[in-house]
């Protein structure tokens, strides 16, 4: 008897939030969150967590040490809208208010195998002072402590950076454009990647799926 052919593919990525790199800044924590095209479902795991605090290490490197999990599995018919891990960096300004220091995004590895990522975080930035006081796409990240609208205390007078309203923008190209940053930053992550039936729907990641491989780069034949 025929074994019926597979509809769907799996793709199962475990591993870690490692480490960050921001010189100016201590006592940060990270959130993650995945974003992915219409045609994925998770299936187990956690889409988003958040991390502990952790403060520098003692030695010349002086990394931010989180080794935070991340464990998920999804299941798609086809590549497009492979998932993207969105990190945001956030601790505290010198009024105690938690503010970002850095966004970044980068694919699941397409290989199947052991993978680690360095990611360039950056902030956005207000391109001019008038910005400060009105930011259509920007919020700040806590309320003025008197009643009033919400973009009426300016950046440079209460010490609170501009912030995404949603940091999965990260991970998408639309109206990034129009938005000013400056970089700020680096967060390693360890991922661990098996795919499962990719191969028999006709798609080729390198070496058979479900083996640990590592490969470095994404290859070009998938949409990014």
């Amino acid at each position: 008897m025929a074994t019926a052919s597979p509809s769907v593919f799996l793709l199962m990525v475990n591993g870690q939030v490692e480490s960050a790199q921001f010189p100016e800044y201590d006592d940060l924590y990270c959130k993650y969150c995945f974003v992915y095209g219409q045609d994925w479902d998770p299936t187990a795991g956690l889409e988003e967590g958040i991390s502990q605090i952790t403060s520098k290490s003692q030695d010349v490197r002086q990394a931010l040490v989180w080794n935070f999990p991340i464990d998920v599995t999804f299941k798609s018919t086809n590549p497009y809208g492979w998932p993207q891990i969105v990190l945001s960096v956030y601790g505290p300004d010198v009024f105690g208010n938690d503010v970002v220091r850095g966004y970044g995004a980068v694919h699941v590895p397409f290989s199947p195998g052991r993978h680690k990522r360095t990611i360039p975080m950056f902030v956005p930035e207000s391109t001019s002072k008038l910005q400060k006081f009105t930011r259509p796409t920007l919020r700040q990240p806590r309320a003025p402590p008197w009643p009033g609208p919400l973009c009426s205390s300016p950046s440079w007078f209460m010490g609170r950076r501009p912030e995404y309203t949603d940091p999965k923008v990260v991970a998408q190209g639309e109206g990034r454009e129009v938005t000013r940053v400056r970089s700020q930053g680096f967060v390693t992550l360890l991922f661990n990647v098996v795919t499962k039936d990719m191969r028999k729907l006709g798609y080729d990641t390198g070496p058979s799926d479900t083996q640990g491989v590592s490969g470095p780069n994404p290859p070009q034949r998938f949409p990014q």
